[in-house]
Order: C-alpha cells, then structure tokens, then sequence
C-alpha cells in the first residue's frame, strides 16, 4: 500500500505554525506496511483542496488529510468533502450527543449553534468516532482511493491514527512488512563513516536499504527493509548489523529511535550507581534540558549551573578571578575550574562544564567565535578539550552538547573495560 499525507492550512504555509502532524502519521503508517508516496501542504481554499484530491485519485490506496475540521467558517474540509463526493452534511446524531456531553458535561457552558454543526457529517462517509474533542474524523472512498480526513489538533489526530485509522487499515488490507533499524554513531561525520562501511554497504542484500542521517555530531544509518516474511527480514538485518558493528563499533552508541546517546548514559550512570552535575556557560542550559528529558534522569543528574556570567563563575562556581584575568572567561582552564566546582557543590561522581564563544560576537572572552572548552571531572581526574565549532550560534551550541556527552560516555565504557 501507499499513502499521500495532506496537511490543510494557511497557518502551516506562512510558517505560523510548525507541521507536527505528518510525522506521526507517516511513522504510525510506516510500522504497518503503508509506504509514504509524498507529503503535501496546501492552504484553505476550495478549489486547491478539490485540484488536490483530484490529482491524488488512484494514484495512491490512501490520502490522509488533517485540518479544517472545526466550526468556524475558514474550516471548509467538510464542505469540501461533500462537494468530491456528490454528497449532503446531515446530522450524525451519536456525535451530536458527545458534542453536547462534552460541552456542557465537561466545559460547563451552554452548547453553542457552531458546536452542534460539529456533528454535521457526509452522508456517505464512515465516522472515525473522536472520544477526546468534538471534531469527528470522515472515511471516504472513491473508486481505488480512500480519503480519510482527520482533525489538525495534534492530541485530537494522534488518538484517531492510534484508535480508528492504524486498527481499519490492519483488518482491511494486506500489507508487506517495513522492518527499520537505526544504528546511532557519534564522533564522526558522514563522509568519513561511508569509506569505513564502504565494502559492507556494497555487500547489503538488495532488499535491504541503508540511509545516512547526518545531524550535528552524530550520524544516523538507517538499514531498511520491505517484504512479505517478516522473520526472515528481521534476521537478515540483524546479521548486518552484527556486521557493522565489528567494523565500527567504536562509535556506536545506541540502536533504534529512542535510543539516543542521553538515554545510553543514563542507563550506564543509573546501572553503575553514578550521578552527574553540569556547570554551563555556552550551552545556556541546554545539557540538562537533555538530560532531563529521559525519565528517570533524577536517579544520576544532580542539577546544573547555568554560570552564564563571567561573575556568576566566580560566585557560584568558586572560580579564580586570577584564573580568568589571566587565561580569559574562555579557556582550558576556567571550564577546568567551573567542572571541579560544581562537582563539589553538588556532590556528583562525574561533572560536566561548557564555556566557548557561541557567536555572534565574542562578548568577555578573546578567542574566536566558534571556540568551546568542554571539561569532564571525574572520581579521578579532570580532563579538558578544545574545539572550534564555526557558526551559526545555534550549530556551536548543539554541537557541544553531544560532544560533551560523547566524552562522557567514552569515560564510563573506559571504567567498565
């Protein structure tokens, strides 16, 4: 099967807000054999949605559209559909009486003329019943397409994928199985790791797809395989990333999506009863938001300094005004200063410290923009390292934080060996 991801919406082409929607939908489909043909967003006028829909006839199984579901008049989906379909909105009368359960039972208001239009329906379509809001989603075929249209609101169009659309996809169809792999590396770019796995890329089977998903400091491959024996393609990746492993496993830390190198060092400091602190300049705070963004991060991560100013370091942090007289707020020694501080202040095994020029201009420091000092301070010892990063601000700032984590982690394995 194939499907076309239509997003509708003004909002969405003048940038004003951020298209979260057809990620979701393309991964929910994704994990059940639906392969993507393309993802298009258009804007809220009749005409382009009717081209669209037209355009899109029989050339995919599914199209799935999200927004212009609710009940003010720039909301014209439904009235859309009807005009495709050669159809009448009627009132859907179990829709009608959630609508009014929800508004009055759970809103405490009076229901409203524009929330009972809410349950206003094609005839001839298929309710995908929405428990959580008001905005029912509409399944529709014609000829060798389904239309499937499903509300903007995020919350609203995730519980109708999960609940409505993934479950009538899986009984009604047959489908081949989409099996990924991501193998997640850090410390080398794309260009260096494609000459290392070269001849092993050359010997991939045909069936199996590899993907290179560069970001900054890290580098995501992505083996991908469709078919109809589902233990077979499973196996075969996993042989091939055995494969891999031997040829670059010193710069994989983690498998799969999730397994992100922050959910890899709070599995190793959580495993060997280790904490963590961090003292920040640079990185504004960026390393704990991180780190704090894996459950369970309070079980190793003390807390963080944010020593953004450079009396900030000297308060809190108890680093020597001499030190940063003579050797600059950006330096090998300062960040040296600012780890072994806020590894005492906050009484973990390991600290992190960052302290750099993150652009655009160079504020207290003399060393060129783009230059970061990152320190580790251990149970046993402080180590410190230099990098140029360039620009912009934003690229210096991420590019920090995975390479502090990356230090980190090579730390922890070195102990374990």
């Amino acid at each position: 099967m194939n499907a076309t991801i239509v997003t509708i919406g003004d909002e969405i082409l003048i940038g004003q807000i951020v298209d979260t929607n057809s990620g979701f939908i393309a991964k929910s489909l994704d994990k059940i054999g639906v392969e993507i043909h393309e993802i298009l967003s258009i804007s809220d006028n009749k005409k382009h949605i009717l081209d669209t829909f037209s355009k899109l006839q029989n050339t995919v199984d599914l199209v799935i559209i999200t927004g212009g579901l609710g009940p003010t008049k720039d909301d014209i989906t439904k009235h859309t559909f009807c005009e495709y379909f050669e159809d009448e909105l009627v009132v859907n009368e179990k829709v009608l009486a959630h609508v009014k359960e929800l508004i009055e039972g759970f809103y405490k208001r009076p229901i409203s003329q524009l929330n009972k239009d809410q349950a206003l329906v094609p005839s001839k379509c298929e309710i995908l019943f929405n428990k959580i809001g008001t905005a029912s989603g509409m399944w529709m075929k014609k000829e060798n397409t389904v239309f499937i249209s499903l509300p903007g609101v995020p919350a609203e169009m995730k519980y109708l994928v999960e609940n409505e659309v993934v479950p009538k996809v899986v009984r009604e169809y047959k489908r081949p199985y989409i099996i990924h792999k991501t193998i997640l590396t850090y410390g080398q770019g794309e260009s260096l790791v494609a000459e290392r796995i070269e001849n092993w890329e050359n010997n991939l089977p045909e069936y199996i797809k590899l993907a290179y998903l560069p970001s900054f400091g890290k580098l995501r491959l992505r083996l991908s395989a469709k078919g109809t024996n589902k233990e077979f393609l499973e196996d075969s990746i996993e042989k091939n990333v055995v494969s891999l492993t031997k040829i670059i496993g010193d710069i994989i830390v983690g498998f799969d999506e999730g397994e992100t190198i922050e959910v890899v060092l709070g599995r190793l400091l959580t495993q060997q009863g280790k904490t963590i602190s961090a003292a920040e300049s640079c990185t504004g705070g960026k390393i704990a938001e991180v780190i704090t963004s894996v459950a369970g991060a309070s079980n190793y991560f003390r807390g963080s300094v944010v020593s953004y100013a450079t009396d900030a370091k000297v308060s809190i942090l108890g680093v020597s005004q001499n030190t940063i007289n003579k050797h600059s707020v950006v330096s090998a020694e300062v960040v040296k200063e600012m780890a072994l501080g806020v590894q005492k202040l906050m009484k973990t095994d390991y600290a992190i410290a960052t302290t750099g020029n993150a652009g655009p201009s160079k504020g207290d420091a003399i060393a060129k923009v783009g230059t970061v000092f990152i320190a580790l301070a251990t149970p046993n010892e402080v180590i410190v390292e230099e990098f140029n990063f360039g620009q912009p601000r934003e690229k210096v700032i991420d590019r920090t934080v995975v390479k502090a984590f990356e230090i980190l982690q090579k730390e922890i394995l070195k102990n374990l060996q």
